[in-house]
C-alpha cells in the first residue's frame, strides 16, 4: 500500500479522497462521474482522475490572461472531454454544497474553486432566466454575463464581484442588499458594478463633486444628497417629491439650497451626469457598509450565545 501511495500524484490522491468523502455523504457515483465528465460507459473512477485534472487545468487556463495556442487548448479540451464552446457563462457560489448534483444539472460544466469560492463555467448558455433560477433555487449564487470563450475570466470575475458586494444575511436583494438564498445576475447590475469596481475611485468622485456639502451637518448633507439624486433621476421637482414621499414645495426649497451651494455647475450636463454617478455610488457603498456591519453584529451575537462545553459541565458540577 505504501508503495502504491508513493506512485500516486498528490492531486490525484486528493481528488480520489474528495470523491470518497462525497460518496460517503450520500452522493451517487454516477453524479461524481458526471462532474468529472465521465459517462456510464467509461471505466472505473481511477480512469476519470486524469480527466478531472485536465478539467481543472483547462478552467485555470481559460481564466488566465495569457493567450494560449489553439492547438494546446484543443488538446487539453480533448483530454478533459469538454468540447470547446463558442460562449460561456460563469456561476459563482457562496457555498460548495451539492457540487456534483449542481454540475450534472447544468450539463457539461467546468467546476473549480477560485480563491476559495466555487465557480462553474457553463458552455453555450442558452437557458432563460427562469431556468437558471430554477437550477440554483435555494442557493446563494451570482450568474455572470455571457461572453466569448476567450473572455471567460471576465464572467467569473464579475460574478464573484457581485457576490462580494452583496453581503449575505441582510434584507433585500442585489448590490447592497442581502443575498442569502438569492440568485443574482450580473446583467441586472452592470452600471453599479462598473461604478463600484474600485471603491477608492468612488471615494475620489465624492471628494471632487460633493465638496459644497462638506460644511453642512451630516443630517443636512444627507437630506440634500437624497433630494439631489431624486431630482437628477426623476428630472423634476414633482417626480423627486413622489420618490421621497414629501411635498413638492419641500423639494423646491431644498433645490434652492442646492443651487446656492453648487451654482451654475448644475446646468452643465457633464456635471449632472458625474454628480448622479457619485451619489449613486455613495448610496450603494453606504448600504453595503451598513449590511456588513449588521451581518457582523449578528455573527457576534450568535457566537456569544454559544457556551463552551467546559463551562456547562462546571455549572452542572457546581449544581448551578
Amino acid at each position: 500500500m505504501s508503495e502504491l501511495l508513493r506512485e500516486i500524484d498528490r492531486e490525484d490522491a486528493q481528488w480520489a479522497l474528495e470523491q470518497a468523502l462525497l460518496t460517503a455523504l450520500g452522493y451517487q457515483r454516477q453524479e461524481i462521474r458526471n462532474m468529472a465528465g465521465e459517462n456510464a460507459s467509461t471505466g472505473p473512477v481511477a480512469a476519470a482522475v486524469p480527466i478531472d485534472r485536465a478539467r481543472r487545468q483547462l478552467f485555470t487556463i481559460l481564466l488566465g490572461e495569457e493567450e494560449i495556442p489553439e492547438l494546446r487548448l484543443t488538446e487539453l479540451a480533448r483530454s478533459a472531454r469538454w468540447p470547446l464552446p463558442d460562449t460561456v457563462r460563469a456561476v459563482a457560489l457562496a457555498s460548495p454544497c451539492e457540487v456534483p448534483q449542481l454540475a450534472a444539472a447544468f450539463g457539461n460544466a467546468l467546476v473549480s474553486p477560485v480563491e476559495g469560492e466555487l465557480c462553474l463555467l457553463v458552455p453555450d448558455p442558452d437557458e432563460d432566466r427562469e431556468a437558471l433560477e430554477g437550477l440554483l433555487r435555494g442557493r446563494t449564487a451570482a450568474v455572470g454575463h455571457t461572453v466569448p470563450l476567450s473572455d471567460a475570466g471576465s464572467s467569473v470575475r464579475w460574478a464573484r464581484r457581485l457576490l462580494e458586494l452583496t453581503p449575505p444575511g441582510a434584507p433585500g436583494g442585489g448590490i447592497g442588499g442581502g443575498s442569502e438564498g438569492k440568485v443574482l445576475f450580473v446583467d441586472d447590475h452592470l452600471s453599479m458594478l462598473l461604478l463600484l469596481q474600485d471603491e477608492s475611485l468612488a471615494a475620489a468622485l465624492s471628494s471632487r463633486w460633493l465638496g459644497p456639502l462638506a460644511e453642512l451637518t451630516p443630517r443636512q448633507s444627507e437630506r440634500l444628497e437624497v433630494t439631489l439624486l431624486a431630482w437628477l433621476e426623476g428630472g423634476g421637482a414633482p417626480e423627486a417629491a413622489k420618490t421621497l414621499q414629501v411635498h413638492p414645495q419641500t423639494v423646491r426649497y431644498r433645490l434652492r439650497q442646492i443651487e446656492k451651494l453648487f451654482g451654475s455647475a448644475l446646468r452643465d450636463p457633464r456635471t449632472r451626469f458625474e454628480l448622479e454617478m457619485t451619489l449613486r455610488g455613495r448610496r450603494m457603498l453606504g448600504q453595503i457598509r451598513r449590511h456588513r456591519t449588521m451581518a457582523g453584529r449578528r455573527a457576534r451575537a450568535a457566537t456569544a450565545g454559544i457556551r463552551p462545553l467546559g463551562v456547562a459541565r462546571e455549572a452542572r458540577v457546581n449544581g448551578l
